[in-house]
C-alpha cells in the first residue's frame, strides 16, 4: 500500500490513467447485469474525471440515464486502475468540438455537429491503482524473490484514492 499524500496519489492516478487511450467502461443494464465495453478516453485531469464521445442512441447512454453508477478500468503494460464514479450524459456541442478527434469520426462521420453525437462525463469518486514500474520482468523477479525468501509478494505500488 502506498504511503503517498492524497495530492501525490491524485497526481499518480492522473498519470496512470492518461497513459492509456482505451479503457473499459462498465454500466448496469435494466436487469442489473454489468456490461463492459471498450471506450476511447478523451480527457483526464488531476481529479481523474473522464470524458468520452458516444452516440446518443447507444445502450451505454440508455444505461447511464437509468443508473449513473459506472466503473472504468484502465490498463497499461505495467499498471492497472479501477475507477468508480457517476456518469452523466452531456449535450454540449462546444465541448464535443473541443474533444473531437479523427478517431471519433469512425463512429460519427458527420463530426461533432452530428445530431447523434453526445458526451459522457464520468465524475470519479474513488479509485484504486496498482503500479509495477518494472513491468512484467519486475513482477517475475518479485514473484521469484517471494518464492525463494518465503516472504509475501511485493509487486509495486498500490493505493485506494478517495475524495476525488
Amino acid at each position: 500500500m502506498s504511503a503517498d499524500t492524497h495530492d501525490e496519489q491524485l497526481e499518480k492516478l492522473a498519470d496512470l490513467t492518461k497513459e492509456s487511450r482505451f479503457v473499459m467502461l462498465t454500466t448496469a443494464d435494466p436487469e442489473g447485469h454489468l456490461v463492459s465495453r471498450p471506450m476511447s478516453r478523451q480527457e483526464v485531469d488531476l481529479s481523474a474525471d473522464l470524458w468520452f464521445i458516444a452516440t446518443r442512441d447507444s445502450r451505454k447512454v440508455e444505461h447511464i440515464r437509468a443508473n449513473p453508477t459506472v466503473g472504468v478500468t484502465v490498463t497499461t503494460g505495467n499498471s492497472w486502475v479501477s475507477i468508480s464514479g457517476r456518469a452523466e450524459v452531456v449535450d454540449d456541442t462546444a465541448k464535443l468540438k473541443e474533444l473531437w478527434s479523427t478517431f471519433a469520426e469512425a463512429w460519427l462521420p458527420e463530426g461533432p455537429e452530428d445530431p447523434n453525437a453526445i458526451l459522457i462525463h464520468v465524475d470519479a469518486e474513488t479509485a484504486q491503482y496498482w503500479d509495477n514500474p518494472g513491468g512484467r520482468v519486475a513482477s517475475l523477479v518479485s514473484l521469484a524473490k517471494s518464492k525463494i525468501t518465503g516472504k509475501p509478494y511485493d509487486g509495486g505500488d498500490s493505493a485506494v484514492v478517495t475524495d476525488l
